[in-house]
């Protein structure tokens, strides 16, 4: 009766300090990643003073496996077989390569912005050398910072999956992203679809 008593109570204390574990684990993630994007931050805004002020002309890795959806740009869609990853773009920016890397990077099979299906598995950084993923929007219209009206408003760089940092129980999907101004800021769903709305103003001055 005492060991089942003694069992029962170990028991209990594990179920307790489990989900604190899992908290204070997801947290330390999630501070990571959010330093290594400042830090991509930085040396994006070496590589605009670098480029007469224009963000990489680059794509990510679902821009490759789902260029048919840049049928919009035409000129941008047939570019996009031979362009860089915006990480390769920024590599000489960028020390060590493992800021690329999300702790939290589970990969994924279809990104969440997107109907575009992806092997990224084990994860994305072991498969194509990022976690981070851009909104190549910024690339297909020219886009530099003298254009960019509202730069505290775009997503730059973000997780492409809420699951890395969000929660199952209940489902509550979270997005670390770099802004265009260099902020980083941990967001639900409905704060990046925002962010996904707001418009880029491209290099001539339309939308």
């Amino acid at each position: 009766i005492e060991l089942l008593f003694v069992l029962s109570l170990l028991s209990l204390l594990a179920s307790l300090l489990f989900p604190v574990f899992l908290s204070i684990r997801g947290q330390a993630r999630q501070i990571s990643c959010t330093s290594n994007l400042k830090q991509i931050g930085l040396s994006l805004m070496l590589y605009t003073q670098d480029n007469e002020g224009l963000y990489p002309y680059a794509v990510d890795p679902i821009d490759r496996a789902g260029s048919a959806s840049w049928y919009s740009f035409p000129e941008f869609r047939a570019a996009v077989p031979r362009l860089q990853y915006v990480h390769e773009v920024l590599q000489p920016y960028t020390a060590p390569s493992a800021i690329w890397h999300c702790p939290a990077d589970t990969g994924f099979v279809r990104g969440d912005f997107s109907n575009v299906t992806l092997n990224a598995l084990p994860t994305s950084y072991e498969k194509f050398g990022t976690s981070y993923y851009y909104r190549t929007e910024i690339a297909a219209r020219h886009a530099s910072e003298a254009s960019i009206e509202f730069p505290a408003e775009i997503n730059m760089l973000f997780d492409p999956v809420g699951h890395w940092h969000g929660t199952l129980f209940p489902l509550a999907p979270r997005y670390n992203t770099l802004f265009v101004d260099g902020h980083v800021k941990s967001l639900t769903r409905e704060q990046i679809d925002t962010a996904w709305r707001s418009p880029i103003v491209d290099s001539v001055g339309f939308l």
